[in-house]
């Protein structure tokens, strides 16, 4: 493909990568990140498609993308430790029970056990660092809704850690 050519994609389809990106990763930094790598794939692979053919191309070269990226993040999290500081094990003890690919195999469990709607309020608080505040905005809630949700699915993650015999 021609810098021409891709110039002319990103002019045309850039705003729907980029839109579908947001959509998925509920992040503008992920987006943005999808939005290069979709573009920098499409430079390195395609042929001169006509612009149904690339468009096409670029929504599922997006929605693959933005899969890759959450089954990478699902196996590591990351997580905002100082919250759930009672509910999971410091580093020294994480090593002296479990390895890496347990605690992970755990934490995978524990977030497959969530329903949807407190899994999403879950991973956009511990592991995309989003405020209550904004959280409660972007899905129409109060913050004491969230604040609650969080701190039952808090217990759930510490019952289950007591549970499988981590110290916490």
């Amino acid at each position: 493909m021609t810098e021409q050519a891709l110039c002319n994609a990103m002019r045309l389809h850039g705003d729907t990568v980029y839109r579908l990106a947001l959509c998925r990763m509920q992040n503008t930094a992920d987006a943005e990140d999808v939005y290069q790598d979709v573009f920098l794939r499409l430079f390195q692979q395609a042929a001169d498609w006509d612009g149904e053919h690339t468009k096409a191309w670029l929504i599922r070269a997006t929605l693959n993308r933005c899969a890759d990226l959450h089954r990478f993040r699902l196996r590591r999290p990351v997580l905002a430790l100082e919250e759930l500081s009672g509910c999971v094990p410091d580093t020294d003890g994480t090593e002296r029970i479990l390895d890496e690919m347990e605690l992970t195999e755990l934490l995978d469990r524990f977030l497959a056990s969530l329903t949807p709607e407190n899994r999403k309020y879950f991973m956009r608080r511990y592991w995309y660092f989003s405020s209550v505040s904004q959280i409660a905005a972007d899905y129409g809630l109060t913050e004491s809704k969230v604040k609650m949700s969080l701190l039952r699915s808090r217990n759930k993650l510490r019952e289950m850690m007591e549970k499988e015999g981590v110290s916490l």
